[in-house]
Protein backbone atom coordinates (compact mmCIF):
# COMPACT_ATOMS: atom_id res chain seq x y z
CA UNK A 1 0.00 0.00 0.00
CA UNK A 2 2.66 2.11 0.59
CA UNK A 3 5.06 1.17 -2.31
CA UNK A 4 4.80 4.74 -4.03
CA UNK A 5 5.62 6.63 -0.80
CA UNK A 6 7.95 4.82 1.25
CA UNK A 7 10.69 7.36 0.62
CA UNK A 8 8.29 10.18 1.84
CA UNK A 9 7.07 7.98 4.53
CA UNK A 10 10.78 7.75 5.56
CA UNK A 11 11.63 11.25 5.73
CA UNK A 12 8.21 12.09 7.42
CA UNK A 13 10.04 9.59 10.48
CA UNK A 14 12.78 11.76 10.27
CA UNK A 15 10.97 15.17 10.63
CA UNK A 16 8.99 13.32 13.66
CA UNK A 17 12.18 12.01 15.43
CA UNK A 18 13.64 15.83 15.35
CA UNK A 19 10.32 17.46 15.94
CA UNK A 20 10.99 19.17 19.50
CA UNK A 21 14.79 20.00 19.05
CA UNK A 22 17.29 19.36 22.08
CA UNK A 23 16.32 23.11 23.72
CA UNK A 24 13.66 21.35 25.65
CA UNK A 25 15.54 17.96 27.13
CA UNK A 26 12.30 16.63 28.42
CA UNK A 27 9.77 17.04 25.86
CA UNK A 28 12.93 15.97 23.52
CA UNK A 29 13.29 12.32 25.56
CA UNK A 30 9.75 11.79 25.19
CA UNK A 31 9.44 12.83 21.93
CA UNK A 32 12.31 10.60 20.83
CA UNK A 33 10.87 7.99 22.67
CA UNK A 34 7.00 8.07 21.38
CA UNK A 35 8.15 8.96 17.13
CA UNK A 36 11.34 6.02 17.51
CA UNK A 37 8.43 3.74 18.39
CA UNK A 38 6.94 2.90 15.01
CA UNK A 39 3.26 2.94 14.29
CA UNK A 40 2.18 2.01 11.08
CA UNK A 41 1.89 5.59 10.19
CA UNK A 42 -1.37 4.78 8.50
CA UNK A 43 -2.77 8.82 8.52
CA UNK A 44 0.01 9.83 6.83
CA UNK A 45 0.40 7.62 4.23
CA UNK A 46 -3.19 7.86 3.42
CA UNK A 47 -2.88 11.81 3.14
CA UNK A 48 0.09 11.36 0.79
CA UNK A 49 -1.81 8.93 -1.32
CA UNK A 50 -5.17 11.42 -1.56
CA UNK A 51 -2.89 14.16 -2.91
CA UNK A 52 -1.28 12.23 -5.65
CA UNK A 53 -4.54 10.86 -6.70
CA UNK A 54 -6.01 14.37 -6.29
CA UNK A 55 -3.29 15.85 -8.37
CA UNK A 56 -3.22 16.05 -11.90
CA UNK A 57 0.48 14.76 -12.21
CA UNK A 58 0.43 12.66 -9.31
CA UNK A 59 3.79 14.37 -7.40
CA UNK A 60 3.34 15.93 -3.99
CA UNK A 61 4.25 19.49 -2.99
CA UNK A 62 6.22 20.28 0.09
CA UNK A 63 2.66 21.75 1.63
CA UNK A 64 1.36 17.49 1.13
CA UNK A 65 4.14 16.65 2.72
CA UNK A 66 3.80 19.17 5.86
CA UNK A 67 0.34 17.98 6.39
CA UNK A 68 0.81 14.77 6.59
CA UNK A 69 3.04 15.35 9.46
CA UNK A 70 0.97 17.56 11.07
CA UNK A 71 -1.98 14.35 10.77
CA UNK A 72 0.21 12.76 12.51
CA UNK A 73 1.42 14.96 15.07
CA UNK A 74 -2.49 15.78 16.18
CA UNK A 75 -3.24 12.08 16.09
CA UNK A 76 0.40 11.44 18.15
CA UNK A 77 -1.18 14.46 20.66
CA UNK A 78 -4.38 13.01 21.15
CA UNK A 79 -3.13 9.62 22.14
CA UNK A 80 -0.97 10.94 24.86
CA UNK A 81 -3.83 12.53 26.29
CA UNK A 82 -6.03 9.59 26.41
CA UNK A 83 -3.29 7.32 28.17
CA UNK A 84 -3.14 10.03 30.84
CA UNK A 85 -7.21 9.92 30.78
CA UNK A 86 -7.04 5.80 30.78
CA UNK A 87 -4.27 5.32 32.72
CA UNK A 88 -3.16 3.23 29.89
CA UNK A 89 0.11 1.67 30.75
CA UNK A 90 1.39 0.11 27.45
CA UNK A 91 0.53 1.09 23.90
CA UNK A 92 2.41 -0.53 20.77
CA UNK A 93 3.97 -2.84 23.03
CA UNK A 94 6.12 -0.56 24.86
CA UNK A 95 5.51 1.90 28.14
CA UNK A 96 3.12 4.72 27.33
CA UNK A 97 4.90 8.42 28.17
CA UNK A 98 2.87 8.23 31.23
CA UNK A 99 4.70 5.63 32.44
CA UNK A 100 7.72 5.56 31.04
CA UNK A 101 7.80 9.56 32.85
CA UNK A 102 5.11 10.73 34.30
CA UNK A 103 1.43 12.21 33.83
CA UNK A 104 2.79 15.97 33.75
CA UNK A 105 5.28 14.90 31.31
CA UNK A 106 3.22 13.40 29.17
CA UNK A 107 0.31 15.53 29.12
CA UNK A 108 2.59 18.69 28.57
CA UNK A 109 4.07 16.77 25.81
CA UNK A 110 1.10 16.56 23.77
CA UNK A 111 0.53 19.94 24.67
CA UNK A 112 3.42 21.05 22.90
CA UNK A 113 2.56 18.64 19.84
CA UNK A 114 -0.51 20.31 19.54
CA UNK A 115 0.80 23.89 19.80
CA UNK A 116 3.56 22.36 17.26
CA UNK A 117 1.09 21.10 14.60
CA UNK A 118 -0.39 24.72 15.03
CA UNK A 119 2.45 26.02 14.11
CA UNK A 120 2.99 24.18 10.85
CA UNK A 121 -0.11 24.54 10.19
CA UNK A 122 -0.14 28.28 9.99
CA UNK A 123 3.21 28.08 8.00
CA UNK A 124 0.98 26.39 5.35
CA UNK A 125 -0.02 29.75 4.41
CA UNK A 126 -3.43 28.39 3.31
CA UNK A 127 -6.79 30.18 5.47
CA UNK A 128 -9.15 26.97 4.15
CA UNK A 129 -6.70 24.45 5.88
CA UNK A 130 -6.10 26.25 8.59
CA UNK A 131 -9.55 26.64 9.51
CA UNK A 132 -10.59 22.83 8.37
CA UNK A 133 -7.59 21.00 10.79
CA UNK A 134 -8.25 23.54 13.34
CA UNK A 135 -11.04 21.99 13.85
CA UNK A 136 -10.35 18.79 13.93
CA UNK A 137 -7.88 19.81 17.39
CA UNK A 138 -11.96 20.85 18.77
CA UNK A 139 -13.23 17.93 17.74
CA UNK A 140 -10.95 15.71 19.51
CA UNK A 141 -11.76 17.90 22.74
CA UNK A 142 -15.70 17.49 22.28
CA UNK A 143 -14.77 13.18 21.53
CA UNK A 144 -13.05 13.04 24.73
CA UNK A 145 -15.61 15.22 26.58
CA UNK A 146 -18.52 12.95 25.10
CA UNK A 147 -16.85 9.64 26.39
CA UNK A 148 -16.25 11.03 29.79
CA UNK A 149 -19.36 12.36 30.47
CA UNK A 150 -21.20 9.02 29.32
CA UNK A 151 -18.60 6.52 31.27
CA UNK A 152 -20.51 3.86 32.90
CA UNK A 153 -23.86 5.08 31.15
CA UNK A 154 -25.47 1.98 29.59
CA UNK A 155 -28.36 4.07 28.36
CA UNK A 156 -26.07 5.65 26.31
CA UNK A 157 -27.30 5.01 22.20
CA UNK A 158 -25.52 4.32 19.04
CA UNK A 159 -25.96 7.25 17.69
CA UNK A 160 -23.88 8.94 20.48
CA UNK A 161 -21.05 6.33 20.03
CA UNK A 162 -20.93 6.96 16.07
CA UNK A 163 -20.91 11.06 17.46
CA UNK A 164 -17.82 10.02 19.23
CA UNK A 165 -16.06 7.84 17.18
CA UNK A 166 -16.50 10.26 14.27
CA UNK A 167 -15.05 13.34 16.83
CA UNK A 168 -12.21 11.58 18.55
CA UNK A 169 -11.10 9.13 15.33
CA UNK A 170 -12.74 10.13 12.06
CA UNK A 171 -12.82 13.70 11.84
CA UNK A 172 -8.98 13.78 11.99
CA UNK A 173 -8.84 11.36 8.67
CA UNK A 174 -12.15 13.02 7.30
CA UNK A 175 -10.36 16.70 6.92
CA UNK A 176 -6.88 15.96 6.23
CA UNK A 177 -8.15 14.00 3.05
CA UNK A 178 -10.25 17.03 2.24
CA UNK A 179 -7.16 19.48 2.97
CA UNK A 180 -4.74 17.03 0.97
CA UNK A 181 -7.38 17.59 -2.18
CA UNK A 182 -7.26 21.59 -1.29
CA UNK A 183 -3.59 21.85 -1.68
CA UNK A 184 -3.71 19.52 -4.94
CA UNK A 185 -6.18 22.81 -6.53
CA UNK A 186 -9.15 20.33 -6.63
CA UNK A 187 -12.64 21.42 -7.02
CA UNK A 188 -15.29 21.42 -4.09
CA UNK A 189 -16.87 18.01 -5.03
CA UNK A 190 -13.18 16.10 -5.25
CA UNK A 191 -12.75 17.48 -1.78
CA UNK A 192 -16.18 16.69 -0.50
CA UNK A 193 -15.67 12.93 -2.00
CA UNK A 194 -12.06 12.08 -0.04
CA UNK A 195 -13.41 13.67 3.13
CA UNK A 196 -16.16 11.11 3.19
CA UNK A 197 -13.75 8.56 1.83
CA UNK A 198 -11.58 9.61 5.40
CA UNK A 199 -14.39 9.96 7.01
CA UNK A 200 -16.01 6.26 6.39
CA UNK A 201 -12.39 4.82 6.54
CA UNK A 202 -11.56 6.91 10.19
CA UNK A 203 -15.03 5.35 11.77
CA UNK A 204 -14.49 1.64 10.28
CA UNK A 205 -10.81 1.76 12.21
CA UNK A 206 -12.35 3.24 15.19
CA UNK A 207 -15.12 -0.08 15.66
CA UNK A 208 -12.43 -2.46 14.26
CA UNK A 209 -9.98 -1.12 17.50
CA UNK A 210 -12.94 -1.25 19.95
CA UNK A 211 -13.58 -4.82 18.58
CA UNK A 212 -9.98 -5.51 19.27
CA UNK A 213 -10.18 -4.21 22.56
CA UNK A 214 -12.67 -7.19 23.41
CA UNK A 215 -10.84 -10.18 21.41
CA UNK A 216 -7.35 -9.23 20.62
CA UNK A 217 -4.13 -10.11 23.21
CA UNK A 218 -1.89 -7.11 24.46
CA UNK A 219 0.67 -8.74 21.84
CA UNK A 220 -1.30 -7.97 18.92
CA UNK A 221 -2.90 -4.89 19.85
CA UNK A 222 0.08 -2.83 21.58
CA UNK A 223 -2.60 -2.58 24.90
CA UNK A 224 -3.98 -4.21 27.97
CA UNK A 225 -7.25 -5.95 26.58
CA UNK A 226 -10.76 -4.71 28.01
CA UNK A 227 -9.01 -1.47 28.82
CA UNK A 228 -12.40 0.07 27.21
CA UNK A 229 -14.37 -1.66 29.37
CA UNK A 230 -12.56 -0.82 31.97
CA UNK A 231 -12.63 2.71 32.04
CA UNK A 232 -16.52 2.58 31.25
CA UNK A 233 -16.27 3.58 27.72
CA UNK A 234 -19.15 1.42 25.84
CA UNK A 235 -18.17 0.38 22.08
CA UNK A 236 -20.10 -0.58 19.59
CA UNK A 237 -20.02 -4.58 20.53
CA UNK A 238 -20.73 -3.73 23.84
CA UNK A 239 -23.99 -1.73 22.84
CA UNK A 240 -25.13 -4.38 21.05
CA UNK A 241 -24.72 -6.56 23.37
CA UNK A 242 -26.95 -4.86 26.52
CA UNK A 243 -29.99 -5.29 24.39
CA UNK A 244 -29.77 -9.03 24.92
CA UNK A 245 -28.38 -9.01 28.92
CA UNK A 246 -29.75 -7.69 31.25
CA UNK A 247 -26.74 -8.91 33.69
CA UNK A 248 -24.36 -6.88 31.67
CA UNK A 249 -26.34 -3.70 32.37
CA UNK A 250 -26.05 -4.36 36.13
CA UNK A 251 -22.15 -5.09 35.77
CA UNK A 252 -22.06 -1.41 34.13
CA UNK A 253 -23.95 0.21 36.46
CA UNK A 254 -21.69 -1.22 39.57
CA UNK A 255 -18.60 0.00 37.64
CA UNK A 256 -17.78 -3.67 37.60
CA UNK A 257 -16.57 -3.18 41.26
CA UNK A 258 -16.71 -7.18 41.82
CA UNK A 259 -14.19 -9.90 41.16
CA UNK A 260 -14.07 -11.08 37.68
CA UNK A 261 -16.71 -8.53 36.13
CA UNK A 262 -14.53 -8.01 33.44
CA UNK A 263 -13.49 -11.35 32.49
CA UNK A 264 -17.09 -12.22 32.65
CA UNK A 265 -18.84 -9.06 30.68
CA UNK A 266 -16.19 -9.77 28.39
CA UNK A 267 -17.60 -13.62 27.95
CA UNK A 268 -21.20 -12.71 27.53
CA UNK A 269 -20.29 -10.07 25.01
CA UNK A 270 -18.29 -12.25 23.00
CA UNK A 271 -21.15 -15.17 23.51
CA UNK A 272 -23.87 -13.16 21.70
CA UNK A 273 -23.64 -12.17 18.00
CA UNK A 274 -22.48 -8.21 19.37
CA UNK A 275 -19.16 -8.97 18.00
CA UNK A 276 -20.28 -10.07 14.31
CA UNK A 277 -22.92 -6.78 14.23
CA UNK A 278 -20.00 -4.43 15.46
CA UNK A 279 -17.88 -6.34 12.66
CA UNK A 280 -20.88 -5.63 10.15
CA UNK A 281 -20.89 -2.20 11.02
CA UNK A 282 -17.28 -1.48 10.17
CA UNK A 283 -17.76 -3.56 6.85
CA UNK A 284 -20.54 -0.87 5.74
CA UNK A 285 -18.37 2.02 6.93
CA UNK A 286 -15.34 0.47 4.97
CA UNK A 287 -17.37 -0.47 1.81
CA UNK A 288 -19.33 3.33 1.88
CA UNK A 289 -15.58 4.65 2.11
CA UNK A 290 -15.06 2.89 -1.48
CA UNK A 291 -18.10 4.20 -3.24
CA UNK A 292 -16.13 7.72 -3.50
CA UNK A 293 -13.27 6.16 -5.04
CA UNK A 294 -15.06 4.57 -7.96
CA UNK A 295 -15.49 7.66 -10.28
CA UNK A 296 -11.93 8.02 -10.53
CA UNK A 297 -9.57 7.20 -13.31
CA UNK A 298 -7.45 3.99 -11.84
CA UNK A 299 -3.99 4.89 -10.46
CA UNK A 300 -1.50 3.59 -8.42
CA UNK A 301 -2.54 5.85 -5.72
CA UNK A 302 -6.69 5.51 -6.13
CA UNK A 303 -5.77 1.71 -5.74
CA UNK A 304 -3.48 1.97 -2.92
CA UNK A 305 -6.26 3.65 -1.14
CA UNK A 306 -8.83 1.15 -1.99
CA UNK A 307 -6.65 -1.40 -0.35
CA UNK A 308 -6.89 0.14 3.02
CA UNK A 309 -10.69 -0.38 2.95
CA UNK A 310 -10.41 -3.75 1.61
CA UNK A 311 -7.81 -4.30 4.23
CA UNK A 312 -10.47 -4.12 6.91
CA UNK A 313 -13.29 -5.99 5.00
CA UNK A 314 -10.39 -8.51 4.84
CA UNK A 315 -9.32 -8.73 8.15
CA UNK A 316 -13.03 -9.56 9.68
CA UNK A 317 -14.09 -11.31 7.27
Amino acid sequence: MFSNINTDLEQLNNNLRKISGPRHPILYAAAEYLFSAGGKRIRPAIILLVAKATNTKEQLYDEHKRLAEITEIIHTASLLHDDVVDNCKTRRGLDTVNQKFNNKVAILAGDFLFAQSSWYLANLNNLSVVKIISKVITDFAEGEIEQGLRNFDPSSSLDTYMNKSFHKTASLLAYSCKAAAILSGADSKVQKHFYNYGKHLGIAFQIIDDILDLEGTEKNIGKPQGLDLKNGNLTAPTMFALDKCPELKEMIQREFTEKNDIQLATQIITRTNAIKQAKDLAKEHAQASLEYLHSYPKSQSIENLKLFSYNIINRIS
